[in-house]
């Protein structure tokens, strides 16, 4: 497993679980399965209504709290100050933890000043109630705002990014402000499991299409946080960090013709 390195020094595992549309029982048997399968990094949100499943198999697992890194999100009825307090308590009970690694602005709401937001957020900070804040969704000029507010330290920005959504001015832009890109639906919501010219690069070294959608992510630098509730569709997730993309491998992905944004909803604003 690789590490994507926060501005705070700390490390962020490139890939994780994501956990939207689990549920229940069957969530809590993945997230289980997932630790023993060697993952840290679990990503859930208080909109996808599965903290409490998320918690009990992270509780399940027994795993030493240090060693893991959990993100949850303030959806954004929730992103005034009082109220954004509030769900992070709750995201507290529900996960059964004391702290959490990392708390996203889940979307921005031009209703509801972003400082607000953030100054709630870097009251949590000093409480040590989250460990780094970030923003989910957010533009370049999104992002600028936010960091011009100079509020609290903006550690990530989680977007939609696959090999049909290759988004290299956000990227270009992150990097530059030390601001770690975690991509959400990296595998295209499984369609890119079949995905016609990964497929061809994927059979070059006895992978799979989304094996190097996945490898893509990793060497730009990019964290991944693909949802996957069987054991061997986890399995198959982790098998990203032995082998290599040629740099032609990387060219041809990157100037892939399509675009496709499959998260547009009403909302989103972006740039294009």
């Amino acid at each position: 497993m690789t590490h994507l390195t926060l501005n705070s020094g700390a490390s962020l595992p490139s890939l994780g679980m994501g956990t939207y549309k689990l549920d229940g029982a069957a969530c809590a048997r993945a997230v289980a399965e997932a630790l023993e399968l060697g993952y840290t990094h679990f990503d859930t949100a208080a909109m996808y209504g599965n903290e409490t499943a998320v918690g009990r198999g992270l509780a399940e697992a027994k795993a030493p709290r240090e060693k893991l890194f959990v993100t949850t999100k303030v959806w954004r009825d929730s992103l005034r100050r009082g109220a954004a307090l509030k769900s992070c308590e709750a995201s507290l009970k529900n996960l059964k933890l004391e702290y959490l690694d990392l708390l996203l602005i889940h979307w921005p709401n031009a209703d509801v000043p972003l400082g607000e937001t953030l100054g709630a957020f870097a009251e949590l900070l000093d409480a040590g109630k989250i460990r780094h804040a970030g923003v989910s969704n957010f533009t370049v000029s999104r992002l600028k705002e936010a960091l011009a507010l100079n509020a609290c330290p903006i550690a990530c920005n989680q977007i939609e990014y696959h090999i049909h959504l290759n988004q290299e001015p956000l990227r270009a832009f992150c990097a530059e402000r030390g601001v770690a890109l975690v991509a959400y639906s990296p595998l295209g919501k499984g369609r890119w499991r079949d995905d016609e010219l990964a497929a061809r690069i994927g059979a070059a070294h006895g992978k799979s299409a989304a094996q190097v959608a996945l490898r893509w992510l990793v060497q730009k630098g990019i964290g991944a946080i693909p949802k996957a509730g069987r054991r061997e569709h986890l399995a198959a997730n982790l098998d990203v960090f032995d082998w290599s993309l040629t740099d032609e491998e990387l060219r041809r992905l990157d100037t892939e013709p399509r675009r496709e944004r499959l998260i547009d909803w009403d909302v989103a604003a972006f740039e294009e």
